[in-house]
Parts: C-alpha cells; structure tokens; sequence
C-alpha cells in the first residue's frame, strides 16, 4: 500500500503453554481495537480485555487505518462514492476505490506473514470492521469467501458503496460463509432521525440479500445507539460469541 503502518497482534495467554492453532480475526481501523491511549477519538474497543476475562482462543490481528488525509474512506471503499452515499451525506464525492488494493495487501501479504509466524487454523480465518471497517470486511467476504469465512459488520456505513457491495452479493458464491452478524443503531447520525433511518435500511438490505442466499447470518438492531466507541464497545460481547460459536 506504499505507506507504513502499525499491525498489532494479539494472542491468547495459554499460547505458550500449549501446542495448538489459533483461529483469527483480522480487523480493521486497528488503533481503536485495544488500548484506549492509541484510539482515535480516546475510545477503543479493548478487545484484548473481554478475551483474557472470557479465555477466548483467538489470535486478533489488527491493522491501523491510514490516516493521512482522506486514505481511510478511499481504501475502505471499494469503488468510488455513488448515489445512495450523496442522498445520505447530502453532498457528492469522489472518494473511494482502493478496497481492492488493501484486500489483495491482506490476502496475498499480511495473511501468509501471520500464518508463518504465528500457529493459525488456516482455514479459520474471520474478518470484522466498524462503519467502513465493515464496509470493507463485507468485500472481503465476497471476493475471498472461501478464506473469511465468518463476518461482523458493526454499524456498517455502506452507504459509500451501497449499490456495488449489494450487486456483489447477489452475483458472488457466499456458500463458503460459516456465519455473517451485522448490527445496526436506530440514532446512528444522532438527532437526524432521516439520516439514521437510512443508515439503518442501508444495512437491512444487505441482511436481507444474504438471507435470500441462505447465508447464516444474524442482524441486530441496537435500539437508540449512535455512530461512536462508547457504543460499539458494549456490542464485543455479541459479535465475539457469534463469530465463535459451533457452525450452524
């Protein structure tokens, strides 16, 4: 991707005392997954926190966002902004379109790195992301099913490429997908009640396309929640026991 950035791993306390593979979970917008003293905004998830208390066995991969200048919004978006982005933002834009350059970065360099390093179930690999982060984790899981095979998407801005990432879903195989949780706040853009019911159709309709495949997924309306950590925080617990519960 031509820029440096921080990838923080994180592994289960046993992983020294026992022989076995790991599960992982590749996330993004990586400042905001543990310390609350490296996230944007001075509020992370502190994934690492509920996974020690739970003993969860996964290894979390966590990749920072670029933060030079618009980088986020143009590499967590595949395609350039559309319609659907302009009527919810109000206003057009032509960011967007270098997904697929920070998805083939995963896959083709970030993925083989951790499994050589790392003792990783190979075929267990899970994505998950936050707004675009999530955005992002949906292309993920259309163009490379049969390798992230279980999805989260939290308060999933896909409005930026609502009209792609759905055609995608309706032309891609999913059958590979194992388990696909989406979430969604009824105050995501706060006191615009207009702008958050949007939002919130936006992510229904992805819902409903992987339900029409018989994609096994699961869609939570998160009554009164906004666009922010504080929030996003207290839906680790649901998202986590999704992704690591038996396959359905």
């Amino acid at each position: 991707m031509n820029h440096p950035r921080t990838i923080q791993v994180y592994i289960p306390d046993n992983y020294y005392e026992v022989n076995k593979r790991y599960p992982v979970l590749y996330m993004h917008d990586g400042q905001n997954v543990f310390e609350n003293t490296r996230a944007i905004g001075g509020v992370a998830l502190e994934l690492h926190q509920y996974l020690e208390q739970h003993k969860i066995n996964l290894i979390v991969v966590a990749i920072d966002q670029n933060t030079f200048g618009d980088e986020r919004i143009n590499e967590y978006c595949p395609w350039a902004n559309r319609q659907f982005s302009e009527v919810l933002t109000g206003k057009k834009s032509s960011l967007g379109g270098k997904g697929k350059e920070y998805i083939n970065f995963m896959v083709n360099d970030l993925k083989p790195l951790i499994d050589y390093q790392y003792r990783t179930e190979k075929n267990q690999t899970y994505i998950a992301g936050i707004s675009l982060g999530a955005l992002i984790s949906t292309y993920a899981a259309c163009c490379y099913p049969h390798i992230f095979k279980r999805v989260a998407a939290i308060s999933s801005a896909y409005y930026r490429n609502q009209e792609e990432i759905e055609k995608l879903l309706v032309k891609n195989s999913l059958t590979h997908l194992e388990r696909f949780y989406i979430d969604c706040g009824t105050k995501e853009s706060g006191e615009n009640d207009k702008v958050s019911k949007l939002f919130l159709d936006s992510n229904k309709a992805i819902y409903e396309i992987l339900k029409d495949k018989d994609v096994p997924s699961h869609f939570n309306t998160i009554e009164q929640a906004v666009h922010h950590y504080k929030a996003f925080k207290e839906r680790v617990p649901i998202f986590i026991a999704y992704l690591m519960a038996e396959k359905v």
